[in-house]
């Protein structure tokens, strides 16, 4: 027999000996009314608090037991001639792990340190299965974010780094809300999946016998409610998306998304600037971070150069002015190949994929993108060939993307019959062509900018953790494969 499956047999014991004792193990309520955090500040008073042991020393005629919630820890005093003799004999049945209540005088223990000097306990949930070693803690990387309330439980840095995930949508929220946007809801199933290049999960709706897709963006259901009238909407979204999983992207994730009547791509940057400055302030308390190895300041008015003069700037290409060839021999040089058919204008924005964003430390707008690499963004205005997108970047890593919006439905059927011809040639995360959206277009948009980005990028960068599954609390894994056992006749 395993260690553990000892450990759990001992326990079940203590199960049926505490149910002997006429004491309820799984308790129905308890009145907490203190957290661990505001009983710490009742020197000399009386507290009614609860929580999870984490650790049980001393026998007999004195206890220390440290107990914690998710305010704090506190030692609690248990001496054996203040309690009745039916607590005493629950006391020698407790292990690491259980729940208690407690009530008594908050003092100084002979070390000066705050404790309980417990006068009454109540059992409020056995453990049956032990913790981890809270010296080793829970190392194995796949067990971490298999058992993520253990590792909640005893990693700190892990309770911080998803405690900041909630402060970030939190964050989030407060400013929308603040410059007037309007939270929405908009349906995660849907008869026809599109806003952006993805491939989608598909499942069956038996209720009307056909099949539905999971959302893979709002944005199409967002841009109805500006259409219904809606000046300016934000959505946080769960979205599904059918492809792989590597250090920055998960099947399923959230995102942000948000539009604005009457604003353009230079009205979204000055959004996304003041909205990073005022989650940074939120969740790390200040502006300075550390990106990687980099030092970065959100303070001050954030840089904006168009991809022309990032590549003049970083790495002296003359975007008018270099030959095909030129740009042929860059790209064998550093081994670069181009998605699809070869145009000059996609393999310079490949260059300076890859060259260039890596040196954008500090907060930077790249925007003015070819049309060729952009095919959702607004012709611009006075450029041939180019578009009105931006792009925000932070310690070399993407953050942001948006653009001024298609709102002709003449222009955007045109490029739903692209999306269709790339769908016939075999891409498949080509947008179908969504008629019901044409139809609403049809009716009139305002003029209209919007932006989506990945809540689980951000709190990346706003913790410095390179790995998504670190900021997700329940990221997707493989199943587990139990073993079981059959009955056989």
């Amino acid at each position: 027999m395993s260690r553990l499956q000892t450990t759990k047999n001992q326990r079940l014991e203590k199960l049926e000996k505490l149910k002997k004792l006429g004491v309820t193990p799984f308790a129905y309520k308890f009145n907490k009314k203190h957290s661990i955090s505001q009983s710490r500040n009742l020197l000399e008073k009386d507290t009614q608090t609860a929580g999870r042991i984490m650790a049980i020393r001393g026998h007999g005629a004195l206890v220390f037991i440290d107990l914690v919630d998710e305010t704090g820890k506190i030692q609690l005093l248990l001496r054996q001639e203040s309690l009745s003799e039916k607590e005493n004999q629950v006391i020698s049945l407790l292990d690491i792990g259980d729940f208690v209540g407690v009530s008594g005088k908050v003092v100084k223990s002979k070390t000066g340190e705050i404790s309980i000097e417990v006068e009454k306990l109540k059992l409020l949930s056995k453990s049956l299965s032990p913790l981890p070693s809270q010296w080793y803690g829970l190392k194995d990387t796949e067990e971490r974010y298999r058992q993520r309330y253990l590792d909640l439980l005893l990693n700190p840095k892990t309770k911080e780094i998803i405690d900041k995930r909630w402060a970030t949508e939190k964050a989030i929220r407060e400013y929308f809300w603040s410059q007037n946007y309007q939270e929405v809801e908009t349906p995660v199933l849907q008869n026809l999946y599109g806003g952006t290049n993805a491939k989608p999960f598909i499942t069956h709706l038996n209720a009307l016998g056909q099949d539905m897709y999971l959302r893979i963006a709002p944005e199409l259901y967002l841009k109805r409610l500006i259409i219904g009238g809606y000046d300016r909407v934000f959505e946080i979204a769960r979205n599904f998306r059918n492809e792989g999983l590597d250090l920055s992207h998960q099947p399923e994730f959230t995102m942000v998304e948000f539009y604005e009547a009457y604003a353009d791509y230079h009205r979204l940057m000055d959004i996304i600037e003041e909205l990073t400055k005022f989650v940074a302030k939120k969740v790390n308390g200040g502006l300075k971070l550390e990106v990687n190895n980099h030092q970065v300041d959100l303070s001050g008015k954030w840089r904006r150069i168009t991809i022309d003069q990032a590549l003049k700037e970083y790495l002296g290409i003359d975007w008018e002015k270099i030959t095909d060839q030129e740009v042929k021999d860059i790209l064998k040089q550093h081994n670069f190949t181009i998605p699809g058919v070869y145009t000059k204008a996609k393999a310079l924005f490949t260059i300076y994929d890859h060259l260039v964003t890596p040196k954008l430390i500090q907060p930077t707008f790249v925007f003015d993108y070819p049309k060729e690499i952009s095919p959702l963004s607004k012709i611009h205005r006075s450029k041939d060939g180019r578009v009105e997108r931006l792009e925000g970047y932070v310690g070399g890593k993407e953050i942001y993307d948006g653009w001024s919006e298609v709102i002709s439905p003449i222009e955007q059927r045109k490029r739903f019959e692209t999306e269709q011809k790339n769908m016939k040639a075999g891409d498949q995360e080509a947008q179908p062509l969504d008629e019901e959206f044409l139809r609403a277009l049809e009716f009139g948009c305002p003029p209209l900018g919007g932006i989506g980005f990945g809540v689980d990028r951000l709190v990346m960068f706003l913790t410095n953790t390179w790995n998504i599954k670190e900021v997700i609390a329940f990221p997707l894994m493989r199943p587990r494969k139990f073993k079981t056992s059959t009955n056989k006749k």
